[in-house]
């Protein structure tokens, strides 16, 4: 038997988003969070469990982030770091960063005026710098799934093979997707970090022949855990080195991968 797990922003989805620098208070549309995050062995991308519409954009602007995450007892991960890191030590770390709802508000504010029309709302979050316990990043995204996906999936289920979802955006937003894509919720993995989609792959392999498609450093684990790592470009980002080598192939469009044979 055989399956085939996808990443999702990038991948799935094309990603438009907004990440305010809280240095300088600019606002940009075009960054890499995980990029970002590569940039700064310190750095970790964290995201909130909750849909921004219904809760980030309601909050007082002037409360602190720590203040909101710990009053309202607001579910985060951390979806990417270089290291382990607890929740507990990254809340400790934020207690005195004075970064406000209304940097992450922004963001969202910034998504919603641009009118992208987004299929998937994939939430909002932040990046921190735990050496500096300071959030250095807010960010909001959001996405529309590439037009040839639904055509994939179908053929894909025609052919009897499995289709899951590994990604390290939020569980709202992905239970979304699957809908979207009519797949088994079960068959979603949220906020998954780079070990953990590693080792969703290696769990995944003693019952099929596995390809991993992604399109980022995230993925980097996964593509080289796989019996199959796809790398596609379809998102259009600029594409570190490593990821082209942890990657068996590569794509310029979702569709392609139902000419890779494994």
């Amino acid at each position: 038997m055989k399956a085939v797990v996808f990443d999702n922003s990038g991948t799935l989805i094309r990603r438009y988003k907004a990440l305010k620098d809280l240095r300088n208070g600019l606002i940009c549309d075009y960054a890499n969070s995980i990029q970002i995050v590569d940039h700064d062995i310190n750095r970790a991308l964290v995201v909130l469990q909750t849909d921004p519409s219904k809760c980030i954009i309601k909050a007082n602007p002037n409360q602190t982030i720590h203040d909101f995450l710990m009053k309202n007892d607001v579910q985060f991960d951390i979806s990417y770091s270089d290291v382990d890191i607890a929740k507990s030590d990254l809340l400790k770390s934020i207690e005195n960063d004075d970064s406000t709802m209304k940097d992450l508000q922004d963001t969202y504010n910034a998504v919603i005026d641009k009118k992208y029309n987004v299929h998937i709302c994939s939430g909002s979050g932040f990046i921190v710098n735990m050496k500096t316990g300071r959030v250095e990043f807010t960010i909001t995204a959001g996405g529309k799934i590439f037009k040839e996906v639904p055509d994939v999936i179908s053929e894909l289920k025609n052919r009897n093979i499995q289709i899951f979802v590994a990604s390290g955006d939020r569980k709202g937003s992905l239970e979304q997707l699957a809908e979207y894509i009519h797949i088994p919720k079960e068959n979603v993995f949220d906020t998954a970090s780079s070990r953990q989609k590693k080792e969703i792959i290696d769990s995944l392999k003693k019952r099929y022949r596995v390809m991993m498609v992604g399109n980022s450093s995230n993925d980097i684990l996964a593509l080289k855990e796989a019996d199959i790592g796809v790398l596609t470009l379809q998102q259009g980002d600029e594409t570190p080195d490593k990821v082209f080598n942890a990657a068996d192939h590569v794509i310029n469009n979702i569709s392609e991968i139902l000419n890779v044979d494994f």
